[in-house]
């Protein structure tokens, strides 16, 4: 914006029009020329020339617009939405996950009896049998991979290893344990290692997974059987683990705190539409640690605020006319937590036109490579993995062949509620326990992802085989409708504009990974759904909020953390934290008018040298901000090249500390964010099993800080997303992700000698007329043209369950479940638990 309201330098360069007789009559003939088009076009869309519709004979509908150019002009289809093929710097993708077949490859030699590790099937195991939890690949060490990058060939490429979660039930001491497998594929040199350097080591068995969907159904049905009764009379449903069960049950967690016991509060539910908004109040504390079920039982029951020792002394309230008793809670009406739309909102005006779609006349402008998952767009390259936990994450991302991040991925999700009742005050959910990844559904066309997006593929292994979701990723160019710069002036060279084009790559949970055009990558989280509601009374009030009869959206906070191993100009680099603060200067030069001084703002730099003063919070008002830069490299103007870290939508961390349930496994959450220097032995600042042992974490992030120079070293960002989510009655039924979004920017900081987008050619300058009084700007688009091209039509949208393709680790495809009903239960974990499963 500078110079935006300067005076002219040179005012005989531009003078402003001079009215005239001649232009006065132009202007009428002007005016004429544009009634007479109103009316010709009045009459074109009376008669509906523009567009003719063709059913064919496989009655797909093409639309036409050949009437819109002389009929001796024929207007080409406009080039199909595939992309060209991206040609990657190096052919292998070292992150990429497992496929199917080999995961079944592997959990055959890990059966073969060679290994005496006395697998069971999952489908047929119990909690007390050895079972495969996980297989997945275990990605290079850095410096490995660097080597391959630098000089890709057979002599550089890292072998491959993949990484085996087992549950371990016949054991003496049951754990769970992470074993290696490796060098694949599969063959003579193929071993199994144990205890690896810098993997986890044994893990309490009652931290556990869910390989066994249902594990808790059994215990539960058998309770709320001997409850029907009861549970027709207050709340007009039972649970029978009959396919038509009113009643649903829902877990709270953490289900441990050091490993000595595995327990729960179980909340119910009618079982309805949105299940979440509609919680009973009626709650059983289940103790379900060691691996034999019939030791499980119930600990404690709670209705209305009432504590009851044992199931028999609450039938015996209930039957002595007691028990204290709310009025009956049959759900009469759950309309209101379907998606369905309201059949009474008002008409809105042309919504039954369908909205504006993206559209690239000339073809898509990004590449894909499908088999090693690499993208390139704009002097952007990525490779992309994917994984149970966490599901999509980027490696070796370069721009203009420069490498700015070798590693950035989602490490954990953080959800810790607030309330007045036994389930929201207990939960404080880790998601990566639960795996994001897995938990990945395919996205809508048109819908999660414009209709021209590119859809990728992704493979995770679940308990008893792999599983292929065939739109998981997405990947789409997007005009923002706003330039990435502009300016409006009168010199030559000073009026023009760039336009504001993004690529994003895509996956639900919704991780949005965004690439601009002068170099800076948006990381953006943005959430929809429904709240995991409470029972409203009023003691819950300073805890949340009413949003449809009994039910209240409970306070809570969102925080996710993202590693972000930038490496600037090479990985040797430095943290600066730039401040502004006030300072009063005396001058010379001041005039009196004003006084001898004069209060103003003053930049400090300072490199932050140690970890231990590297866990940080964003300065007060935003005066400043944290860059990793490399000190050794200077731009043109002699000022280190580097990249800003920079807070964008809700820069949150996590509001509670010292809570029991999040006493040392989620420490990263306290903070904006964190930096340390780089290890193979802290790839990752969480693991699944730390929502179970807040007290013996496997991963302990405090840990990471020990006291180590970060001066011109190796650096990882620990950067948080999320929100501090106040719920409101705008949230039911699901929660929108314009408002529930949280955002952060790398952006480039002196990295460069100017701004770099001004090279696009998508853009515009503009001169003025050469001659006085001539309004005509010239204007130089850089030869790129607009084509007219009839779009593919829109195809009708086919969902037929999720494009799934399943192979069990016998290496045999596995029948889909209709419509898919038993993954989404079984991604649904112990968030909605059927007892009929």
């Amino acid at each position: 914006m500078q110079g935006a309201y300067g005076p002219l330098k040179h005012p005989g360069a531009f003078k402003p029009p001079v009215p005239s007789r001649r232009r006065a009559s132009r202007r009428v003939v002007v005016l004429a020329l544009l009634a007479l088009g109103a009316i010709s076009l009045s009459a074109l869309y009376t008669l509906s020339p523009f567009v003719h519709i063709d059913v064919s004979d496989n009655d797909t509908v093409q639309v036409g617009y050949e009437n819109l150019s002389p009929a001796s002009e024929h207007v080409a289809q406009c080039p199909a939405p595939t992309p060209l093929t991206a040609t990657p710097p190096a052919p292998a993708n070292l992150w990429a996950p497992l496929s199917a077949d080999e995961t079944a490859a592997i959990a055959q030699w890990l059966a073969h009896p060679t290994r005496a590790l006395n697998l069971t099937p999952v489908d047929r195991a119990a909690p007390s049998d050895n079972m495969i939890f996980l297989i997945e690949s275990r990605r290079p060490a850095k410096a490995a991979a660097l080597a391959y990058l630098g000089a890709p060939g057979p002599g550089t490429l890292p072998e491959r290893w993949a990484r085996a979660v087992l549950h371990l039930g016949a054991a003496a001491v049951p754990v769970v344990r992470v074993v290696l497998v490796g060098p694949l594929p599969v063959g003579p040199r193929t071993a199994l290692v144990e205890r690896a350097e810098h993997e986890l080591g044994d893990v309490p068995y009652n931290a556990r997974g869910f390989p066994i969907v249902g594990e808790l159904a059994p215990l539960l049905r058998d309770c709320m059987l001997g409850l029907a009764d009861i549970t027709e009379d207050l709340f007009g449903g039972s649970a029978r683990g009959l396919e038509n069960d009113t009643l649903i049950a829902g877990m709270s967690g953490p289900f441990s705190f050091d490993g000595a016991w595995r327990r729960t509060w179980v909340t119910w539910r009618h079982a309805a539409p949105g299940a979440w908004l509609h919680p009973l109040g009626f709650y059983q504390y289940v103790d379900f640690s060691g691996t034999d079920p019939e030791q499980w039982r119930v600990l404690k029951v709670v209705y209305d605020g009432q504590v009851f020792p044992t199931i028999a002394a609450f039938r015996d309230a209930w039957h002595a006319g007691l028990l204290r008793r709310r009025p009956r809670l049959e759900e009469a009406d759950a309309e209101w937590s379907t998606r369905r739309r309201p059949q009474t909102a008002p008409p809105r005006d042309l919504d039954e036109l369908p909205g504006p779609r993206q559209v690239s006349f000339g073809g898509l402008r990004f590449r894909v490579d499908r088999a090693a998952q690499y993208v390139s767009w704009m002097g952007w390259g990525m490779y992309l993995g994917f994984d149970r936990d966490m599901g999509l994450s980027l490696w070796d991302v370069r721009f203009l062949g420069e490498r700015i991040v070798y590693e950035l991925a989602p490490q954990d999700a953080l959800a810790q509620y607030a309330g007045n009742d036994p389930m929201q005050v207990t939960t404080a959910w880790l998601d990566r326990f639960f795996g994001m990844g897995s938990a990945v559904r395919d996205m809508l066309p048109g819908y999660d992802c414009p209709h021209e997006a590119v859809f990728l593929p992704a493979t995770t292994h679940i308990g008893g085989g792999s599983i292929t979701h065939e739109r998981a990723i997405c990947v789409f160019e997007h005009d923002t409708g706003r330039p990435i710069s502009r300016h409006t002036g009168w010199q030559d060279g000073e009026f023009g504009a760039v336009r504001g084009y993004v690529l994003t790559v895509r996956s639900i949970s919704t991780f949005d990974y965004m690439f601009h055009l002068d170099g800076t990558i948006e990381v953006r989280v943005s959430a929809s759904g429904y709240l995991q509601a409470g029972f409203w009374e009023p003691t819950q009030s300073p805890y949340g909020t009413p949003i449809h009869g009994t039910t209240m959206g409970s306070l809570h906070d969102h925080v996710i953390n993202f590693k972000i191993d930038l490496d600037v100009v090479g990985t040797e680099n430095s943290l600066l934290h730039t401040h502004t603060d006030q300072e009063e200067v005396q001058k010379d030069w001041f005039d009196d008018d004003w006084g001898q001084t004069v209060i103003q703002q003053r930049i400090t730099r300072e490199y932050i040298e140690n970890e231990d003063a590297a866990r940080l919070t964003y300065p007060t008002n935003m005066q400043g901000g944290y860059a990793i830069v490399n000190r050794n490299e200077t731009n043109r103007w002699g000022t280190p090249r580097g990249y800003a870290i920079h807070p964008g939508y809700n820069p949150v961390h996590n509001t509670v500390v010292g809570s029991r349930r999040l006493l040392n496994n989620a420490d990263w959450a306290r903070y904006n964010f964190a930096v340390s220097r780089r290890k193979e032995s802290e790839r990752s600042s969480s693991s699944m099993w730390n929502m179970n042992l807040p007290g013996a974490p496997p991963v302990n992030f405090s840990r990471f800080f020990d006291g180590e120079d970060i001066a011109q070293e190796d650096l990882v960002a620990w950067v948080n997303l999320g929100m501090h989510h106040l719920p409101q009655a705008e949230d039911a039924p699901n929660t929108r992700t314009n408002t529930a979004a949280s955002s952060i920017f790398l952006t480039p900081l002196n990295y460069f000698d100017s701004d770099v987008s001004l090279a696009a050619r998508n853009a515009v300058l503009l001169r003025p007329g050469a001659n006085p009084g001539d309004t005509t700007w010239t204007t130089e688009e850089y030869g790129v043209q607009q084509p007219r091209c009839v779009p593919p039509p829109v195809p009708p949208l086919v969902y037929d369950g999720a494009r799934v393709s399943m192979v069990g680790d016998n290496g045999r495809p596995v029948p889909v479940p209709p419509g898919g009903e038993a993954m989404w239960w079984a991604g649904e974990g112990a968030h909605r638990l059927r007892l009929d499963l």
